[in-house]
């Protein structure tokens, strides 16, 4: 038998409505239950009160040397890691280059830029990003 054709249940809008305003009043006496429980509650932890720093009680110049120490250290570790794993293995991505001669001009490719990153063997040897590195890790 189809679904459209089955009797319909008959409809009881009273019930309904009923059970409605009834999860409405215990939803409503929950709430005010633990609204008045919270305010009663003892806290579980006591937390002294917070008192505001003013700058005379900080050294901007210790946390400039504890941010730069702990930089240099992580971009320090960094500066060893190859910048490309599959350098060397068939798969390599940037070993793959594409070039172009407009008119006149000096034929341009894309070696030039993938060819340092390709063949470095840490990121302490990249130009640029080496120099950076250098500038982030402690001395001594």
């Amino acid at each position: 038998m189809a679904r459209h054709s089955a009797p319909r249940s008959p409809r009881r809008p009273a019930a309904r409505r009923a059970l409605i305003a009834l999860a409405s009043a215990g939803a409503a006496l929950t709430a005010g239950a633990s609204a008045a429980h919270a305010e009663t509650a003892a806290p579980l932890v006591d937390v002294p009160p917070l008192r505001s720093a003013d700058l005379g009680d900080i050294n901007p110049q210790s946390g400039v040397n504890a941010l730069a120490t702990s930089v240099g250290y992580a971009t320090g570790t960094i500066a060893g890691l190859k910048p490309n794993p599959l350098a060397g293995t068939g798969t390599d991505p940037l070993n793959n280059g594409i070039g172009t001669t407009i008119a006149d001009f000096k034929p341009l490719n894309t070696l030039a830029l993938t060819g340092p990153i390709a063949q470095a063997p840490s990121f302490g040897a990249v130009p640029v990003v080496g120099q950076t590195l250098g500038l982030l890790t402690p001395k001594g």
